[in-house]
């Protein structure tokens, strides 16, 4: 017997079984992925990492 894998929706924290039937996941619905979609193009996440300086990239490409 498979066990079901429960989750957490990140978004709304509606707890879900994953299923490959749903195609929102890790979402609970398209509703909660276009939330997180936004808040990603609005740079409320982000990836951690070094800070890169655009200005000195394209200085140094000029030659």
């Amino acid at each position: 017997m498979k066990l079901k894998k429960k989750i957490t929706c990140p978004t709304c924290g509606k707890k879900e079984t994953w299923t490959l039937a749903n195609p929102f996941r890790p979402f609970c619905s398209e509703r909660c992925k276009l939330i997180d979609l936004g808040e990603w193009a609005a740079e409320k996440h982000r990836v951690p990492g070094e800070e890169v300086n655009l200005e000195s990239d394209s200085e140094d490409k000029e030659v």
